[in-house]
């Protein structure tokens, strides 16, 4: 079988992006464990900048059967969760006409940028988003962290609202026991925390 045997029908594409510090890579080995213990087939790659926080990061994964390449090709990723505005617009291209984004409505700007107008009017980077995207939930950035107690919680947090519209091929009790026997026991209340705002709706 062949690249070009690959279909929709059997296929989940879900991409993360953020900058560095938010948890991208960490939400995206967790989603991938979480499908490999479903017997699915997984594949994804990462795309880092700068590794210091600021740094454009997106993590392509892929899960289900005849599944070949890591990257998603353009206009055909399910779900995108953003956990910043910026990087929202960036990766919309990866988007399918049905997709759906999660995206915390909260702006990071880049190290080095040239934000134009979105310097002045942080809003008008949302415009691309409410137009193109049919199923778009943005989520409140600042009340997210005030939730969660800390930035950190953030990633898991949007994990949870996906989960709550069976976004993703596994189940929150998935995710729980992964965290459980993999997330350093110091972290592992905050994470489980987060997940439990995320699935309670925090918008």
């Amino acid at each position: 079988m062949n690249r070009s045997s690959e279909t929709r029908e059997n296929q989940k594409n879900c991409l993360i992006t953020g900058v560095g510090g938010q948890g991208t890579l960490f939400l995206s080995r967790l989603i991938g464990n979480a499908a490999l213990e479903q017997g699915l087939t997984v594949r994804g790659t990462e795309t880092i900048g700068m590794a210091q926080r600021g740094g454009s990061v997106v993590s392509h994964i892929r899960m289900g059967i005849d599944i070949y390449a890591p990257l998603i090709p353009l206009h055909r990723g399910d779900l995108i969760i953003a956990f910043e505005c910026i990087e929202a617009v960036r990766v919309l291209p990866f988007l399918a006409e049905e997709g759906r984004m999660i995206v915390l409505n909260r702006l990071i700007p880049p190290v080095s940028s040239t934000l134009g107008a979105y310097r002045h009017d942080p809003a008008a980077l949302l415009r691309p988003l409410k137009e193109r995207v049919k199923q778009l939930i943005l989520i409140d950035g600042e009340k997210l962290i005030h939730q969660c107690g800390s930035p950190r919680g953030v990633n898991v947090a949007l994990l949870g609202v996906a989960l709550t519209l069976n976004y993703l091929p596994f189940t929150p009790e998935d995710i729980i026991r992964l965290m459980t026997r993999h997330v350093p026991p110091q972290l592992l209340e905050l994470n489980l925390k987060a997940l439990r705002i995320g699935l309670a709706g925090c918008r």
